[in-house]
């Protein structure tokens, strides 16, 4: 009987320690039906104080105590908004921000820029590049690369080069996916160009780590475009008429439940530039050059029922590089172009469960043809994607869940070569590769006290290329946020990543001549090991800054040493890669000032990158090509008034690392190069300011029309691309003068561009 009472009271108040607290689960959305990233949701229950931020999808779970809350909603733009109610069980609640149209148009466009970036949990940080315009740019819109490369631990990747080199990772190491869909050709030329129409694209969620389960297949960050998923209301036109190029984006409603996107952009920088280049250039600046690129994008979005939403999203570009240099009687022609296109659809259950499903395909290809003297040679690559996502998310016991399965199907072919006149005997290769990827994941994002939540995520890939290459690996992701108070945060994060198609980079300025491989026949997949720790302060109402460092080393790394390819018949590309390891650490820092007249940023990280190949370097540790020591980028936007802002970017990056011979000698009367180790030398540090001005005509919600003026490289800067070595043999042939020779794609750039929505 005892021990029945004894029970029953066990019973009794394990009930009433249960019922103290409960969940709620909310959504904010704005009063046009769109979801709202990064809002701050304030919970008071009972003297205690909770805190949370919408993710990706407008959504907040906390686990708080039951009592009378007060739950007090702040989004930058909106009208704050406050909700009192006695708590006394699991709740899903839904609420609706306006926007904040009862103030002057001064201060509107002063709440505007206080959104531009959100650091969401674990340093992520999201962008709107909508609210990011006054940034300057050559074209007068938001570049998202270029934005990226402002950031902590993202360098500088000089001029000519479009790519991203975050934390000591190589160009190949990042995803950027397109709502979901990877794209591997990631950048078009000269790299002041924006990799897509950013009038298309309304966030950008930016993870240095991959954290999220739901992504894999790279080693270092993944880099989200989310398109405008809402339905026009009714028909707009914005876009960019400049002098380097244009761009126009539409806006076409087909019913109350669905409508289209269309986008498209074109450049003639090759009647504004090239004269440029050549009336205003040194003699050993690339010269007699071509180039010239187009794209479009389309999104379809349909309610296709109350619970369905059918959205189709397409890209394609295609990019043309001519290069003519009479004095090495060389010419140069590279096409190097994009498609995708990627149905989903999106099914909510409840208030607590929806799921998405997408089937997609990608193909990325580059075609080189180069000429010089007799010898003709051709070499080109694709890689193609045809792949299935798949992504339920629920909550269980007021723990939020996302779980889902991933399939693709690889079709590469790495290098086609084709060479003619090189010898009595012209040769020809050809290799295609065909590989299969399928992946589940979960993650979980439990609270585990009132202050500290948890990303918890386990990715499991199964790979297989051929008979003999089959991999399956765990890949666990660990993310700790603690919130001490609303000013205060603190993250330590661990990541284990593999990646099973490599791109390998063979020039030094980042032209697409890369190419992509797969593991097979040998070629192991990278794997990397990645641990984070960081901090958030909200100093005051205006400024916040974050604090960070991080060590990743990385293993079977991938190099090609030979160039674009090597000229003769035995080589192939499994004796040509080698393999090697890395190691990446540093140190991050971000201060910013949100609101005002005068808002921006300074982004400075310390950081150090090597690599070790037993073939390379005689085995000895060098510094990677991208080890950059030091980078500060300095951001400023100045609102003057309704009419009139301004801003301004300084960067400065150490110079990246390149092979120079170190001693000259003579064997027969030839000279020969000696070298002293691998990277042994070092750029010229890299430094670019650039101003842009906007004037207003006219600026509402609804309807914009602004003149932009900019300058890249506005102190007229000599940053080299590469640096080629000239060697004089004196008339005795008994000593040798080397010179280098600094290879400088352009200097200074103004620009002037007519922005408009209507």
């Amino acid at each position: 009987m005892s021990k029945t009472i004894f029970l029953f009271f066990i019973f009794c108040f394990s009930n009433v320690f249960a019922q103290s607290k409960a969940t709620i689960i909310g959504n904010i959305k704005s009063s046009e039906n769109e979801n709202l990233i990064g809002t701050s949701v304030s919970l008071q229950v009972n003297n205690q104080h909770y805190y949370a931020v919408t993710d990706t999808l407008g959504n907040f779970s906390e686990n708080i105590a039951l009592g009378k809350v007060k739950i007090s909603v702040n989004q930058l733009g909106f009208l704050n908004k406050s909700i009192n109610f006695d708590f006394v069980k699991d709740t899903l609640i839904s609420i609706v921000l306006e926007k904040d149209i009862s103030q002057l148009k001064e201060v509107v466009i002063e709440n505007d820029k206080k959104s531009g970036i959100t650091t969401l949990s674990g340093g992520k940080l999201s962008f709107n590049l909508k609210e990011l315009s006054s940034v300057p740019t050559v074209l007068g819109t938001t570049d998202i690369i270029k934005l990226l490369q402002l950031t902590p631990g993202v360098q500088n990747s000089g001029d000519a080069n479009g790519y991203l080199y975050v934390r000591g990772g190589d160009p190949g190491h990042n995803a950027i996916l397109y709502d979901g869909t990877p794209i591997y050709g990631m950048s078009h030329l000269l790299g002041i160009f924006p990799f897509y129409n950013t009038d298309h694209i309304k966030e950008v969620e930016f993870d240095k780590s991959s954290s999220n389960s739901k992504y894999g297949g790279r080693l270092s960050s993944t880099t989200l475009l989310i398109p405008n998923k809402k339905i026009p209301a009714e028909f707009g036109i914005q876009g960019n008429i400049g002098i380097l190029a244009s761009q126009l984006t539409v806006a076409i409603p087909v019913s109350r439940k669905s409508g289209f996107y269309i986008s498209g952009r074109k450049t003639y920088i090759d009647e504004i530039v090239a004269p440029l280049l050549r009336s205003g250039s040194k003699s050993n600046d690339v010269q007699d050059m071509k180039y010239g690129f187009s794209d479009g994008n389309m999104t379809f979005i349909s309610q296709i029922s109350k619970n369905n939403l059918l959205s189709v999203d397409a890209f394609i570009s295609g990019d043309e590089l001519k290069i003519k240099d009479s004095n090495l009687a060389l010419r140069t022609n590279l096409k190097w172009s994009n498609f995708t296109v990627a149905p989903t659809l999106t099914t909510t259950f409840s208030p607590k469960a929806n799921m998405s499903n997408s089937v997609y395909f990608s193909e990325y290809s580059n075609d080189l043809n180069m000429e010089q003297a007799t010898v003709e040679f051709g070499v080109s690559s694709y890689v193609k994607d045809f792949g299935f996502n798949n992504a339920f998310r629920y909550v269980v016991k007021n723990v939020p869940v996302e779980s889902g399965i991933q399939y693709v199907h690889h079709n590469l072919q790495p290098q086609k070569v084709n060479i003619e006149n090189l010898t009595d005997n012209n040769t020809s290769q050809n290799n295609i590769i065909n590989a299969d990827e399928a992946a589940v994941f979960t993650t979980v994002r439990p609270k585990l006290t009132d202050h500290l939540n948890a990303e918890l995520g386990l990715r499991i890939n199964y790979y297989t290329s051929g008979s003999n290459s089959s991999y399956l690996h765990f890949q666990p992701r660990v993310l700790l946020n603690y919130v001490a108070n609303d000013k205060y945060s603190f993250y330590g994060s661990y990541n284990k990543q593999y990646q099973y198609l490599s791109l390998i980079t063979t020039s030094s300025v980042g032209i697409p001549t890369d190419f992509w491989i797969a593991s097979s026949d040998g070629i192991k997949p990278q794997s990397s090991d990645e641990f984070s720790i960081g901090s958030n302060q909200n100093i005051s109402k205006n400024i916040s800054s974050s604090l960070g460092g991080f060590y990743r080393s990385m293993k079977d790394l991938l190099e090609y040493p030979y160039g674009i390819t090597q000229f003769n018949e035995t080589t192939t590309l499994k004796n040509d890669l080698i393999s090697g390891k890395g190691k990446a650490y540093g140190f991050e820092m971000m201060l910013r000032k949100n609101n005002g007249k005068f808002t921006g940023w300074l982004s400075y990280t310390l950081s150090w990158s090597d690599r070790n190949f037993d073939e390379l370097n005689n085995g000895n540790t060098y510094f990677a090509k991208y080890d950059r020591r030091h980078n500060l980028s300095v951001v400023g936007m100045y609102d003057l008034n309704s009419k009139w802002n301004f801003g301004v970017t300084q960067i400065f990056s150490s110079g990246n690392r390149f092979t120079m011979p170190t001693s000259w000698y003579f064997i027969n009367n030839n000279p020969v190069k000696e070298y002293s180790g691998y990277n042994n030398a070092q750029m010229p540090n890299y430094i670019r300011t650039d101003l842009s001005v906007n004037y207003f005509f006219l600026k509402t919600n609804k309807k914009e029309s602004a003149l932009n003026f900019s300058i890249y490289n506005t102190f007229n800067i000599d940053n080299p691309i590469y640096v080629v070595l000239n060697i004089q043999v004196n008339e005795d042939k008994n000593s040798v003068i080397v010179k280098q020779e600094k290879k400088v794609l352009y200097r200074i750039l103004p620009s002037i561009s007519w922005r408009f929505k209507f």
